[in-house]
């Protein structure tokens, strides 16, 4: 979770509290002279989101990398930069933060890349509350698979109820993955059976009884 400046200034050290006090003012400068650096050059404000986790702690990294993204106001060009130059974390960071930029559905590229990948800390941020608002049905239906196959608690998947339900194309893919999964021979997770339960309308779902176990494969069909 995200931790707020209140929250990081009671928990960092002197030097990293003055460290992040000068990082935020450059990115507060840069959002207020966009232009400054010229357009092919990095602003100092992300050079310190690279530092971020040696200075203030990994634990305390995704935090202050997205108090810099918010406080720079940064753009497409500078998120996609950090995303495409960064290291696993920084990625993570961006994606956790796109929700909180002014961006519309334009960085969708970056949250598409991250559930191609098989890294679960990716695939964990990019379902986050930006993929909730743009991913249209079909590929947000495909992020929550991912998230079944890499093992990332589904728990993670933003507005998960409100998406869900009701979805009758996403309930027959889940069919699908439990009898491929089956068929193999390795475990249903079991949030597969939690995602299944919300997928049901709303009216069946309330007598729906809560169960935890495994859907039963479909029936072969001819065109399988």
């Amino acid at each position: 979770m995200l931790k707020s400046r209140k929250e990081l200034d009671a928990e960092l050290g002197g030097a990293a509290r003055a460290w992040l006090d000068e990082a935020l003012a450059e990115a507060a400068h840069d959002a207020a002279t966009p232009d400054a650096p010229g357009p092919y050059a990095s602003p100092p404000w992300e050079l310190r989101y690279a530092a971020a986790g040696r200075t203030c702690g990994p634990e305390h990294a995704d935090s202050v990398r997205s108090l810099l993204l918010v406080e720079a106001r940064a753009t497409l060009p500078s998120v996609t930069r950090l995303y495409e130059q960064g290291t696993a974390a920084e990625r993570r960071a961006v994606l956790l933060t796109l929700h909180r930029l002014d961006l519309g559905p334009t960085a969708l590229p970056l949250v598409e890349d991250a559930l191609r990948a098989n890294d679960p800390r990716l695939v964990a941020a990019a379902v986050g509350p930006y993929a909730a608002d743009h991913l249209d049905p079909h590929a947000w239906r495909h992020a929550v698979l991912k998230c079944l196959f890499t093992e990332v608690p589904v728990a993670a998947v933003a507005r998960l109820d409100d998406r869900a339900r009701g979805d009758g194309e996403l309930a027959r893919m889940l069919g699908d993955f439990a009898a491929e999964r089956t068929a193999a021979g390795r475990t249903v997770p079991e949030d597969l059976r939690t995602v299944l339960d919300l997928t049901a309308p709303a009216d069946e779902g309330a007598h729906r009884a809560p169960s935890t176990a495994a859907p039963a494969a479909p029936a072969p069909t001819e065109e399988s």
